[in-house]
């Protein structure tokens, strides 16, 4: 369950963030939300949920007025002319966690968007402040860009702010100005739904074929006794203390390394290297080291019940 706007408010505070609030009736697009606070002092802004074809995902923050192009964008994101589309409800649902209407920067917030990638309109930055809707429609804050980057750089995404209008040409010896902000690719649910369809089609395939089955459950006894295995390495791992240590520190340096090594950040981040590195660290280990935690845990559990049990078959076999 993604983050409430009571949650993301008071988050707000914590970090010290100046910003106003206005309650009003739930709203769907910017016109509507202008009926209430396009009388106050601030700019309005809209914002897109975007998917390309390898299902990486972008939140496009603009101004109201700011026109952007997706097929511009898409070239400039090197994606090529219809590279871009608005993502599907479902996963609005499933990435940012938040309803229809409710798109803003603040959705990455949720961990469940930490592969999301942001554009940020470098016109937000003329304004003195800006509107956005905090997870929910029903509301508005305004605040001015130096808090919008002190919430993103807390949650481990530097803002980024671009030309959203600018149409720089595209070509072998120009390549694509914002090909940096493409993420990584990931495993989307939607790529594992499409795995596991190739799978199942590829297994009733082998069915068919007497030796093909042979052979595939000659291999699935291979991979079985091969996971068993690795089940027990982790086992140990996890019931070791000083392994488990050893684990995250090697999950560590290798992020550390892969990032200090990619020439991309050296040129672009230079002097901020370490702070660009120390957020992507916490950007794509929180969720893993969290379950390597939970693990640990659960194994402790596991054993202390062990334990018990042997110490209970004990005294019973002594009465």
């Amino acid at each position: 369950m993604g983050y409430s706007k009571d949650q993301l408010i008071a988050r707000l505070k914590e970090l010290q963030i100046d910003f106003g609030l206005y309650e009003h009736p739930a709203v769907l697009t910017v016109d509507e939300q202008a009926k209430y606070v396009g009388h106050l002092d601030g700019a309005l802004s809209k914002n897109l949920f975007l998917k390309d074809k390898k299902h990486r995902y972008y939140v496009v923050s603009a101004l109201e007025g700011t026109k952007v192009d997706m097929k511009i964008l898409s070239q400039r994101l090197g994606l090529g002319k219809g590279g871009l589309r608005f993502a599907p409800e479902e996963a609005l649902a499933e990435i940012l966690q938040v309803p229809l209407g409710c798109v803003t920067p603040f959705a990455l917030l949720n961990e469940s968007a930490r592969d999301v990638s942001l554009l940020l309109d470098q016109g937000l930055r003329t304004k003195e402040c800006c509107f956005f809707h905090p997870l929910s429609n029903d509301v508005t804050i305004s605040l001015n860009t130096r808090g919008l980057d002190k919430f993103l750089n807390s949650i481990g995404k530097p803002p980024t702010y671009v030309d959203l209008e600018a149409n720089p040409p595209v070509g072998k010896d120009q390549p694509p100005d914002l090909a940096d902000l493409v993420p990584s690719d990931v495993t989307t649910l939607s790529d594992k739904l499409e795995v596991v369809s190739v799978d199942t089609e590829k297994k009733n395939r082998v069915s068919a074929d007497v030796k093909s089955e042979v052979k595939a459950k000659t291999e699935k006894a291979s991979k079985s006794s091969k996971k068993q295995n690795a089940s027990m390495e982790s086992q140990t791992t996890f019931a070791d203390p000083g392994k488990f240590v050893q684990e995250i520190l090697e999950q560590m340096s290798h992020v550390v390394l892969s990032e200090i090594n990619d020439e991309k950040n050296i040129n672009k981040h230079g002097d901020q290297l370490g702070s660009v590195v120390s957020n992507s660290i916490k950007r794509r280990l929180t969720a893993e080291l969290t379950n390597n935690a939970t693990m640990f845990k659960n194994t402790a559990y596991t054993e202390g019940f062990d334990a018990g049990i042997e110490s209970i078959k004990y005294r019973i076999r002594h009465l």
